[in-house]
């Protein structure tokens, strides 16, 4: 089934890339300084948004079409858990966000820092919805 299958993709490229920012990216920007802390979070909280938000997207579409084609549960549990990024990310993460985003880098200090901790723990939660939705697509998957 193509949409199955290209929803086990979709959701192991989300999963990568929040693995990818958990795992590798957090950890180094915390080993600067504060100012610079905040100037590299910004651009790449940006780019890594414009990336994921349309992969949650498309993962839970195609995830809710394997359903619609199979009946099979574990279809639509990977859609509405990848699809939870979206509210996850505006009602949880978006405060953070937004506080980092008003301040600006010569302002930055001890609070930047860790707010940017915070943002870190926050976002390893994304990492786990693209964890568990690929696991339950591939078990879907490998169902049919």
């Amino acid at each position: 089934m193509l949409a199955g299958q290209l929803a086990l993709t979709i959701a192991a490229i989300f999963t990568g890339a929040a693995a990818y920012i958990s795992l590798c990216e957090q950890p180094a920007r915390l080993q600067l300084d504060d100012r610079a802390l905040l100037t590299e979070w910004k651009p790449s909280y940006k780019h890594g948004f414009a990336m994921q938000a349309p992969l949650a997207l498309l993962g839970g579409i195609l995830g809710f079409a394997g359903w619609w084609q199979t009946g099979d549960w574990r279809w639509l549990a990977g859609a509405i858990v990848i699809i939870s990024a979206w509210p996850y990310t505006i009602l949880v993460i978006k405060p953070t966000n937004d506080r980092l985003m008003a301040t600006e880098p010569a302002d930055a200090g001890a609070q930047v820092r860790a707010l940017i901790e915070k943002w870190g723990w926050l976002h390893a939660v994304r990492t786990a919805i693209g964890v568990l939705t690929t696991v339950l697509f591939l078990w879907a998957l490998l169902r049919a």
